[in-house]
């Protein structure tokens, strides 16, 4: 078992150029899942936002981004980043989601999604926004 921490970028709109930018200067490679792709479009000029999305190098670089709906709120001095915490073992990420949500506020139940076999972001008693899930290959 094992589990990682990961910066989660929040955009509104700019996620795939943030990303593409991001691997220009770091190296690696960029998967971005849009809304369409996930059959969750929600405005018609947000199909092609990214829902999901990440670079990920050999050197260890590693952030993830995703624009935020257009229906929620977001301010990028607010809420510009998640903490993403990603394992591979659905126990063991279902007791770090017990421990966590202990006064916390859960935004999404934790849960299997489309993406993985389990998924849930809460925000914590120190307004801190974690996203917890186990990981999955995307072949999309």
């Amino acid at each position: 078992m094992s589990v990682t921490t990961t910066t989660h970028l929040n955009f509104r709109g700019d996620a795939r150029a943030a990303l593409d930018h991001y691997r220009s200067v770091f190296g690696g490679r960029v998967v971005a899942v849009t809304y369409q792709e996930m059959g969750d479009v929600r405005g018609g000029s947000e199909a092609d936002w990214v829902v999901w999305g990440e670079v990920a190098g050999d050197n260890g670089f590693h952030v993830m981004a995703y624009d935020v709906p257009s229906e929620l709120p977001w301010d990028q001095g607010s809420n510009p980043f998640f903490v993403s915490v990603r394992g591979d073992d659905t126990d063991e990420i279902s007791a770090l989601w017990q421990r966590l949500a202990e006064g916390s506020t859960v935004v999404q139940p934790l849960a299997p999604s489309p993406w993985a076999p389990l998924y849930g972001m809460l925000t914590d008693r120190f307004g801190v926004t974690w996203v917890l899930d186990v990981a999955a290959p995307y072949n999309g």
